[in-house]
């Protein structure tokens, strides 16, 4: 079945060009330019990926995200201004999946919303026979169920956050670089920079800590990598 996209802007201008550019493309769009309307719309009938303006009034684009991930992990685009490296940080920061810049082509967003569904759709259902449970110490990841726990606490993940962690925990002790970590997150050759995995990793420190304060397991090897160890250090 063709994924429902949900768009959520102010500019009309935007959504009805970006609506027929997808429509084009196979997907069912939802459209709203009243973003409180789109969280009661959202909540009631999730759709399989948001697209979602950062600055509108009433209710912004994060904070509209992060009511909606209090009951879903449905993957999310942000959309920014042009040049606008506090957005795109706190953008990460909340959990999206991934950004795109105003003004941005078409073809750059459907690329973009391919490639945040291809990752979604990489994690199997429950009903079908997948990975066994990754066991790493106090980290339990179930790929299966796409389910995360820490010391017997569920840590909530997008599938962009679940995806770099199972790399770094696959090898406790081994160093991934940010190349690296890029290729396994963003595939389809979508262009992302160092920045983008950065706020990944600090994204999944915070969440970490939020059920234990002591995690440290995420380590930092300045101009390396990251990597995970399983007994912990001090994490920057």
């Amino acid at each position: 079945m063709a994924a429902t996209i949900a768009l959520v802007d102010d500019d009309s201008n935007i959504l009805a060009s970006v609506s027929m550019a997808l429509e084009a493309e196979g997907f069912k769009v939802r459209t709203f330019t009243d973003s409180a309307e789109a969280l009661r719309s959202l909540t009631q009938k999730p759709a399989d990926l948001l697209v979602l303006d950062i600055k509108m009034p009433r209710l912004d684009g994060m904070e509209l995200l992060s009511r909606l991930r209090k009951t879903s992990t449905v993957p999310a685009i942000f959309l920014t201004s042009k040049d606008d490296e506090v957005d795109e940080a706190l953008g990460l920061k909340m959990g999206a999946d991934d950004y795109v810049r105003k003004p941005f082509s078409q073809r750059l967003l459907v690329e973009r919303i391919r490639a945040v569904l291809r990752r979604a759709a990489t994690a199997p259902t429950s009903d079908e026979v997948g990975e066994k449970a990754m066991v790493r110490g106090d980290l339990i990841l179930d790929p299966v169920r796409h389910m995360c726990t820490w010391r017997g606490k569920e840590v909530g993940l997008t599938v962009t956050e679940f995806l770099i962690l199972k790399a770094l925990a696959q090898r406790p002790g081994h160093v991934k670089s940010r190349d690296q970590l890029m290729d396994i997150a963003y595939d389809d050759n979508v262009y992302v920079d160092d920045r983008t995995i950065d706020s990944h990793i600090k994204r999944l420190r915070k969440k970490f800590r939020e059920v234990d304060g002591e995690f440290s397991s995420i380590e930092t090897l300045y101009g390396v990598g990251y990597r995970y160890s399983e007994t912990g250090a001090p994490a920057t």
